[in-house]
Protein backbone atom coordinates (compact mmCIF):
# COMPACT_ATOMS: atom_id res chain seq x y z
CA UNK A 1 0.00 0.00 0.00
CA UNK A 2 1.34 3.42 -0.78
CA UNK A 3 2.08 5.91 1.97
CA UNK A 4 -0.72 8.32 1.00
CA UNK A 5 -3.31 5.56 1.41
CA UNK A 6 -1.75 4.41 4.70
CA UNK A 7 -1.81 7.99 6.02
CA UNK A 8 -5.44 8.48 4.96
CA UNK A 9 -6.57 5.18 6.46
CA UNK A 10 -4.61 5.89 9.64
CA UNK A 11 -6.46 9.20 10.00
CA UNK A 12 -9.83 7.52 9.46
CA UNK A 13 -8.99 4.63 11.81
CA UNK A 14 -8.14 7.16 14.52
CA UNK A 15 -11.49 8.89 13.89
CA UNK A 16 -13.20 5.51 14.20
CA UNK A 17 -11.46 4.82 17.52
CA UNK A 18 -12.66 8.17 18.89
CA UNK A 19 -16.26 7.74 17.70
CA UNK A 20 -18.68 7.20 20.58
CA UNK A 21 -20.86 5.12 18.26
CA UNK A 22 -18.04 2.66 17.47
CA UNK A 23 -18.56 -0.86 18.85
CA UNK A 24 -15.90 -2.72 20.82
CA UNK A 25 -15.19 -5.19 18.01
CA UNK A 26 -14.52 -2.42 15.50
CA UNK A 27 -12.29 -0.64 18.01
CA UNK A 28 -10.28 -3.83 18.47
CA UNK A 29 -9.93 -4.34 14.71
CA UNK A 30 -8.97 -0.68 14.27
CA UNK A 31 -6.32 -0.81 17.00
CA UNK A 32 -4.96 -4.07 15.61
CA UNK A 33 -4.66 -2.39 12.20
CA UNK A 34 -2.79 0.56 13.68
CA UNK A 35 -0.44 -1.81 15.51
CA UNK A 36 0.22 -3.78 12.30
CA UNK A 37 0.50 -0.86 9.84
CA UNK A 38 3.82 -0.92 8.05
CA UNK A 39 4.66 -4.45 9.26
CA UNK A 40 4.36 -7.89 7.72
CA UNK A 41 1.03 -8.23 9.60
CA UNK A 42 -0.57 -5.28 7.80
CA UNK A 43 -2.35 -7.26 5.07
CA UNK A 44 -3.99 -9.64 7.53
CA UNK A 45 -4.97 -6.78 9.84
CA UNK A 46 -6.40 -4.93 6.83
CA UNK A 47 -8.54 -7.93 5.89
CA UNK A 48 -9.78 -8.23 9.47
CA UNK A 49 -10.57 -4.51 9.67
CA UNK A 50 -12.46 -4.57 6.37
CA UNK A 51 -14.47 -7.64 7.41
CA UNK A 52 -15.42 -6.01 10.72
CA UNK A 53 -16.40 -2.71 9.14
CA UNK A 54 -18.48 -4.42 6.48
CA UNK A 55 -20.41 -6.19 9.25
CA UNK A 56 -20.82 -3.06 11.37
CA UNK A 57 -21.56 -0.20 8.99
CA UNK A 58 -25.25 0.69 9.16
CA UNK A 59 -27.10 0.95 5.85
CA UNK A 60 -29.42 3.95 5.88
CA UNK A 61 -32.48 1.70 5.54
CA UNK A 62 -31.34 -0.21 8.63
CA UNK A 63 -30.93 3.06 10.53
CA UNK A 64 -34.45 4.13 9.63
CA UNK A 65 -35.90 0.73 10.54
CA UNK A 66 -34.04 0.51 13.85
CA UNK A 67 -34.87 4.06 14.91
CA UNK A 68 -38.52 3.38 14.14
CA UNK A 69 -38.62 0.12 16.06
CA UNK A 70 -39.61 -0.47 19.65
CA UNK A 71 -35.97 -1.33 20.45
CA UNK A 72 -34.86 1.99 18.94
CA UNK A 73 -37.40 3.85 21.05
CA UNK A 74 -36.23 2.01 24.17
CA UNK A 75 -32.59 2.88 23.50
CA UNK A 76 -32.95 6.45 22.26
CA UNK A 77 -36.28 7.53 23.76
CA UNK A 78 -39.31 8.34 21.62
CA UNK A 79 -38.31 11.87 20.61
CA UNK A 80 -34.69 11.05 19.74
CA UNK A 81 -35.70 7.88 17.90
CA UNK A 82 -38.11 9.95 15.82
CA UNK A 83 -35.37 12.48 15.10
CA UNK A 84 -32.96 9.74 14.07
CA UNK A 85 -35.54 8.12 11.79
CA UNK A 86 -36.30 11.50 10.20
CA UNK A 87 -32.58 12.14 9.73
CA UNK A 88 -32.24 8.71 8.14
CA UNK A 89 -35.03 9.52 5.71
CA UNK A 90 -33.26 12.79 4.84
CA UNK A 91 -30.03 10.90 4.23
CA UNK A 92 -31.81 8.40 2.02
CA UNK A 93 -33.53 11.16 0.04
CA UNK A 94 -30.12 12.74 -0.52
CA UNK A 95 -28.80 9.43 -1.88
CA UNK A 96 -26.76 8.34 1.13
CA UNK A 97 -26.05 4.64 1.39
CA UNK A 98 -25.00 4.56 5.05
CA UNK A 99 -25.65 6.18 8.39
CA UNK A 100 -23.54 9.30 8.88
CA UNK A 101 -22.70 8.90 12.57
CA UNK A 102 -18.96 9.31 13.28
CA UNK A 103 -18.31 5.55 13.32
CA UNK A 104 -20.19 4.84 10.10
CA UNK A 105 -18.67 7.88 8.36
CA UNK A 106 -15.14 6.76 9.26
CA UNK A 107 -15.98 3.17 8.29
CA UNK A 108 -17.32 4.27 4.90
CA UNK A 109 -14.17 6.30 4.25
CA UNK A 110 -11.96 3.32 5.13
CA UNK A 111 -14.04 0.95 3.01
CA UNK A 112 -13.64 3.30 0.04
CA UNK A 113 -9.94 2.35 0.17
CA UNK A 114 -10.68 -1.37 0.52
CA UNK A 115 -9.02 -2.39 -2.77
CA UNK A 116 -5.90 -0.42 -1.92
CA UNK A 117 -5.69 -1.92 1.58
CA UNK A 118 -5.50 -5.54 0.44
Amino acid sequence: MNQNVRDYVTEKVNELLKAPSCCAEAKTAAQNWLDAAGTDREAEASRSLIAELEMDIMPVDGLIAFAGSEAGVQIFGAEMAGNIAAHGRELKAAGAKYCDCPACAASAAILEKKNELI
